[in-house]
């Protein structure tokens, strides 16, 4: 580095400022809610894979969001862990590299999955008579991939951008974790182009894909009324609304803290959502698409009648 410009090795996350006492009770309730999340999405995955009333474009789908949801937590939280029971803030500079493209990478893949999925009801409700042709596997797999390496170029281009950067401190990120923006605040240059980047790519990711959903479920609300039969509606409208109760969720909170205008005092109030989008967004899944789909419920109870035979 030029003049007196030096390269840092290790950022201090300071998180937030607790005692020791209170520092590992979090880590057992964080351990906790990690744990559970690994387990649920786990099981979720695993029903789609055994049970083969599952394997439809609806379920394959959602297998990809339990892989993003075990992902999304696993590139956050052992890291917080770890400095929750060490007592340790500390993260090498490549670490935290490594954590903005993963952090960024899923998190972009799951907007993206989501609005599949909305297509993907889309087509079964609007139209059912053609859905087995439209959503072929061939389709699917296309969408599929097509996220995935979509999400991943949109965060290496972030982090490419943050890297032609340089750092002379102070070291410290105020966040639990390797948060881009609050990385980017430690630069020594003009942050500008990044700044611009990350807007245009929360809208892209955002603003698109939710208005291409909401689009989506104004034309499935209204074949739902459509139907004539009751039993139809229920169920058309039971599968939607878990669906949306996901992505209302999602998208509110990640709209909150990519696309409202930052600044010092909604620094905490960041930290909280990030903190609650870490821990309990990978779990609403899960809860949602099992406690209101009866078919990933018969799914389990099959799973648990060929155990007890065996």
């Amino acid at each position: 580095m030029e003049g007196n410009k030096s390269w840092i090795a290790e950022f201090i996350l300071v998180g937030f400022q607790l005692t020791e006492e209170m520092e590992l009770l979090l880590f057992g309730i964080f351990s906790l809610l990690y744990i559970f999340n690994l387990l649920a999405n786990g099981i979720i995955l695993g029903l789609i894979c055994l049970d083969p009333r599952l394997h439809s474009p609806m379920y394959y789908f959602l297998s990809h969001l339990a892989i993003i949801d075990m992902s999304y937590a696993s590139s956050n939280l052992p890291n917080l862990l770890a400095n929750l029971l060490n007592h340790k803030k500390t993260i090498s500079f490549i670490l935290c590299t490594l954590q903005m493209i993963f952090n960024l990478s899923f998190a972009s893949i799951e907007c993206l999955i989501l609005v599949v999925m909305s297509y993907d009801r889309y087509v079964a409700i609007c139209h059912p008579l053609q859905y087995t042709v439209i959503m072929n596997w061939r389709l699917c797999t296309v969408l599929a991939i097509t996220s995935w390496a979509c999400g991943f170029s949109l965060a290496l281009v972030q982090v490419i951008l943050l890297l032609r950067l340089s750092f002379c401190g102070p070291q410290q990120v105020n966040h639990f974790f390797c948060e881009i923006r609050s990385v980017l605040k430690l630069a020594c240059g003009n942050t500008w182009i990044n700044e611009i980047f990350l807007f245009a790519d929360g809208v892209f990711i955002l603003v698109g894909p939710l208005s291409l959903m909401l689009v989506s479920y104004v034309h499935i609300l209204w074949a739902i009324l459509k139907i004539q039969s009751k039993e139809g509606r229920k169920k058309a409208f039971s599968t939607c609304s878990s669906h949306l109760c996901v992505v209302g969720f999602y998208f509110g909170i990640a709209m909150m803290v990519y696309l409202v205008p930052d600044n010092n005092q909604r620094e905490e109030q960041q930290k909280i959502l990030f903190l609650f989008y870490t821990l309990f967004n990978p779990l609403l899944n899960p809860l949602v698409y099992s406690l209101r789909n009866a078919q990933v419920k018969s799914a389990f109870h099959r799973v648990l009648q060929k155990k007890r035979t065996r």
